[in-house]
């Protein structure tokens, strides 16, 4: 399957046998890997990381897996980059693309990753235009639900906390509902995941969908505790986001009525919505999803060069 030149803005883009087949390569690159330490594929080619929003792990994995591929990097940020002097995206795009073979970019408004591929003559990968879409994070975290359940299909997932605003959570749904997993979707009612969304995970992909506010509600049922935080950053009203920060909190006593197998995945950061103990127990995962995270860029970033 060639995905040569290919831009990566949402997961909704993808058919379900194309997220197979990336899974599929970056599982070869997690073994090459062990065996290797690194791979030098894309040696002399380079990635410009346009993070003009804050991040550590999606930023931090796409330099790492493009140096273990033996490329290199640039990087900028929007206090570095001449948006400050009154740039538009478009033109910042125009010149970066002269200095790399592919653009990494993260932005606080939606549609800035799907505009710069229009822009660009290179392929552009979406790390997060504002409240939108993240694929590379789900690509990740269903690679991550593969190697710790042994499948995808046919499972029960919750996503957890800030659905209206959780880019990270609206890929993953449309991603799961292609892939034939049951959603149950627990949020604030403030906070659902927008009706479009659903309707169409519905509609279009014919999704098992039940939505609740209690995670109690649905523990014994699920395979997978997808958690995100409330995200501040999202709120035009501050008193709106203090009647909801702290909604949910996953314990070790809330885990006492958990399948055995559940696994527990957060894009991070978190805030308190997990508490620390969560940490030691079997069913925290979201340490590894960080791991995970670089073999799946690694494979994103060689198929699309």
């Amino acid at each position: 399957m060639d995905l040569k030149g290919r831009d990566i803005i949402s997961i909704r883009d993808f058919t379900k046998r194309e997220i197979d087949y990336i899974l599929e390569v970056a599982a070869g690159m997690e073994k090459k890997l062990e065996r290797r330490g690194r791979l030098d594929i894309l040696s002399g080619k380079i990635l410009a990381n346009l993070f003009f929003e804050p991040s550590t792990r999606t930023r931090l994995s796409f330099e790492v897996a493009m140096k273990k591929l033996g490329g290199d990097c640039i990087n900028l940020t929007a206090a570095e980059s001449s948006l400050e002097k009154g740039e538009d995206l478009a033109d910042t795009i125009r010149v970066v693309q002269n200095y790399a073979d592919v653009i990494a970019i993260r932005h606080s408004k939606e549609g800035a990753a799907r505009l710069a591929a229009e822009v660009a003559d290179i392929p552009v990968i979406n790390a997060g235009d504002g409240s939108n879409q993240h694929p590379t994070q789900t690509l990740l975290d269903l690679y991550t639900i593969k190697k710790e359940l042994g499948r995808i299909e046919d499972i029960s997932v919750a996503i957890v906390g800030d659905l209206k605003h959780a880019r990270t959570a609206h890929s993953l749904a449309y991603a799961l509902a292609m892939l034939d997993a049951k959603l149950y979707l627990v949020s604030p009612p403030q906070l659902k995941m927008p009706c479009d969304i659903v309707e169409e995970l519905k509609e279009v992909f014919g999704a098992e969908i039940d939505e609740c506010c209690e995670i109690k509600d649905v523990i014994r049922d699920v395979d997978v505790l997808y958690v995100t935080r409330i995200q501040r950053e999202r709120f035009l009203d501050v008193e709106e986001y203090e009647a909801v920060k702290g909604s949910y909190r996953i314990t070790p006593e809330i885990l006492k009525d958990a399948k055995d197998g559940l696994i527990i995945l957060h894009p991070l950061p978190r805030v308190d919505e997990i508490a620390r103990e969560v940490d030691e127990t079997r069913h925290a995962k979201y340490f590894k999803q960080v791991h995970y995270g670089v073999v799946v860029r690694m494979a994103i970033l060689y198929l699309v060069i």
